[in-house]
């Protein structure tokens, strides 16, 4: 049978009577969220209906989706694991914020090449100081909500850590010991002199080397992709969210909704843990 998860600790009488006519079957209560055991899947309209009409995070779990077997999560970095866009707020230092930020959500949406893209925006940084970047890590990321309980339950599981980005690894890497993650790839934004130069030293991170990178991590532990979990925001991630066994949209572009197994748009990342439930959980 098929099961939907409501990523929420409590539903009102309301909230429930609305489920029990549009979702019938065995609603049920765990410690962050709820399930149903239903006989007919619901049709993606109808989800998006619910969804709406509920304001809540609703999702089928697909029915080859075995939570058990998972040994990777790879996440996407900017606006998914944090909640800026890094070359936005580089660029901020040199005032031209809007200009860049145009072309970031542009590139998110998919109606710009991603490389073309960010080989423009870095251009555009040329000559500012490397300093910036500390100033940006220490004044202006932060972690989205739930990211720490995200990762300290997959640690849990013996859940490996990855965090791919288009952006730079002056960031990745601070993350990784901060979190504690397995694995990073990103950009290395080139400089000399303590100025960044407006170039990406080689091959540019982006779509296809980061489903290309969960293919290899899989490789290296031992596991399929259907094994892996992916997280992302972008039209960039779209070809990681589809080489895993499951693709979550994490407050997503409505193209990367709509092509996702998961929609995260309300909750934080701490609801990531609802879709790996066991049973035998609290």
């Amino acid at each position: 049978m098929p099961t939907t998860i409501i990523h929420s600790a409590a539903l009102s009488s309301a909230q429930r009577d609305h489920l029990a006519a549009r979702l019938p079957g065995d609603l049920r209560q765990h410690e962050n969220h709820f399930r149903v055991r239903h006989k007919t899947p619901l049709a993606p309209t109808a989800l998006e209906a619910l969804r709406a009409d509920l304001q809540l995070d609703i999702n089928p779990l697909p029915e080859d989706f075995d939570p058990l077997q998972v040994g990777l999560l790879m996440s996407d970095m900017d606006s998914t694991l944090i909640g800026i866009e890094c070359v936005d707020e580089i660029a901020d230092f040199l005032g031209i914020k809007p200009r860049v930020a145009a072309i970031t959500e542009a590139a998110m949406r998919g109606e710009i090449d991603f490389e073309t893209s960010l080989r423009q925006r870095v251009a555009l940084l040329e000559g500012l100081e490397v300093s910036a970047l500390q100033r940006v890590y220490d004044e202006r990321l932060r972690l989205n909500p739930g990211a720490e309980t995200l990762v300290a339950g997959l640690k849990a599981r013996g859940i490996k850590t990855a965090l791919v980005s288009g952006g730079f690894t002056f960031f990745t890497d601070r993350l990784q010991r901060r979190l504690g993650l397995d694995y990073t790839l990103a950009n290395v934004l080139e400089e000399r002199d303590g100025r960044l130069t407006g170039r990406v030293e080689g091959a540019i991170v982006g779509a296809e080397a980061k489903a290309a990178y969960l293919d290899s991590l899989c490789l290296e532990l031992g596991i399929h992709p259907a094994q892996a979990v992916a997280m992302g925001d972008g039209a960039n991630d779209l070809k990681m969210l589809h080489a895993a066994g499951l693709g979550i949209a994490y407050h997503a572009k409505p193209a990367v909704r709509t092509q996702a197994d998961a929609v995260l748009h309300h909750r934080g990342l701490d609801a990531v843990l609802d879709l790996l439930w066991l049973e035998g959980q609290a």
